[in-house]
């Protein structure tokens, strides 16, 4: 082998050392500067609930309106997926879609009244963002790199 050929083989082989280096890495905890608070309210029509007695009607549109206040917080935190579609048949447009979904899951929001006002139901939904933090820091802590030692 020449010189050339040695030299070139070492140069290839070196950095692969740099990478077995073992490390010591430490991580920190993150806190944002502040939390929002997310609000919602959700309704629900008295009159169109099933069931036989006005104390059923009243219990589904309980439910309902609190369901549909969720339904606005995860809208806020997730945001809302739109999906359209239009067909056109001879340079008209024959059939039009429009369609929404939203999808997620709400934690630690708490009810903050609830009531109904007048054939209405309504449910006031509050979501303290620093509860959520809370929330997550058990499951998940939020880390950053603090220092790294190399051996």
């Amino acid at each position: 082998m020449n010189k050339l050929t040695i030299s070139a083989l070492l140069l290839t082989l070196l950095p692969g050392c740099s990478m077995v280096a073992d490390r010591h890495v430490e991580w920190e905890t993150v806190e944002p500067q502040r939390f929002p608070v997310l609000k919602a309210v959700g309704y629900a029509p008295l009159s169109q609930q099933p069931g036989a007695t006005e104390q059923e009607r009243m219990l589904m549109a309980m439910k309902a309106s609190k369901l549909e206040a969720y339904r606005e917080l995860a809208e806020q935190v997730y945001g809302q997926r739109i999906d359209a579609k239009a067909n056109m048949q001879q340079m008209m447009v024959g059939n039009d879609q429009l369609n929404s979904s939203v999808s997620g899951i709400i934690r630690g929001a708490r009810v903050v009244k609830t009531y109904p006002v007048g054939d209405v139901y309504a449910t006031e939904l509050e979501l303290d963002f620093k509860q959520v933090y809370d929330l997550y820091l058990n499951s998940q802590p939020t880390r950053r790199i603090k220092n790294v030692k190399y051996y």
